[in-house]
């Protein structure tokens, strides 16, 4: 049987609390290979971290300062995100933590992104300039570290853009994450190189254009697939707690959407993983 990663699974969600263990099962037996966990703030990032030990090789941990989660101790999260980032530091070769990540050797890390980062001003804008900088600071963190980006942008393409244009030459990448843009729209991402638009379970849904919109302009070598669960569910789990395993429902979606089989589309996709996360 095929795999496919969920790129993009808060499974540390206290909407797992009293089934956790059993969604990561269904995961596995639904034919999830892998699932990648983005942090939204100092706590989150130490749970994501939790469970990347108690899952090896099959949950895999960011870390990041959400921006929904910019309020007024966004200085002092970021600070401590940035003291748990240096921590988990390897330098390649010495298998030590700990290490600055200001050194000159090449370094990997317990993280596989700097994520999820990024602007949303759909509710307020009351925190704007504060999600800029907090925004800013963790692009810098990517550049510097090698780390990709997991991006979440809502009401906000213009600024981020903007934002992301100043570093475009030194970026290595990453994910803009939840993509439910129009063609337009998913172009001017996609002039990022080695960013892809994370695909959830909104493609599923009657009233999406996406099935039309991203074959049109998004070739199957820019796209990942992602849950966001416990939250938008796909169809024909619309409305209930959604879960990684059933990422399988985008995948169909997605696959009868550019014409291919399913094992062809989970195939091209892992392939884009790799590329943008170094698997």
């Amino acid at each position: 049987m095929f795999k496919v990663i969920d790129t993009h699974t808060h499974l540390d969600a206290e909407e797992f609390d009293e089934d956790r263990a059993e969604a990561f099962a269904r995961a596995r037996e639904a034919g999830v290979g892998k699932v990648f966990l983005p942090a939204i703030d100092v706590k989150t990032t130490h749970a994501v971290l939790a469970l990347s030990r108690e899952y090896p090789g099959y949950a895999y941990p960011m870390i990041g300062l959400h921006p929904e989660e910019v309020k007024a101790d966004w200085k002092d999260q970021l600070a401590e995100l940035r003291k748990i980032l240096e921590e988990h530091r390897i330098t390649e070769g010495t298998g030590q933590t700990g290490d600055s990540i200001d050194g000159d050797s090449p370094q990997i890390s317990d993280f596989i992104a700097i994520g999820e980062i990024g602007l949303d001003y759909y509710w307020s804008r009351e925190f704007e300039q504060e999600q800029l900088e907090a925004f800013e600071e963790q692009v810098k963190w990517s550049v510097e570290t090698r780390l990709p980006l997991m991006i979440h942008c809502r009401k906000a393409q213009n600024e981020m853009v903007h934002l992301l244009r100043q570093y475009q030459k030194d970026l290595p990448g990453g994910v803009f994450h939840c993509f439910t843009g129009n063609q337009k729209e998913a172009e001017e991402l996609l002039s990022f190189d080695n960013f892809v638009l994370g695909i959830g379970g909104v493609s599923t849904f009657k009233s999406s254009h996406l099935r039309e919109d991203l074959p049109a302009v998004v070739p199957m070598n820019r796209i990942v697939l992602e849950t966001d669960s416990p939250y938008m569910a796909p169809v024909p789990y619309r409305g209930k707690r959604n879960e990684s395993a059933f990422v399988i429902e985008v995948l169909k979606t997605l696959a009868k959407a550019y014409g291919v089989s399913e094992e062809e589309f989970a195939e091209q996709t892992n392939k884009n993983v790799e590329s943008v996360f170094h698997f």
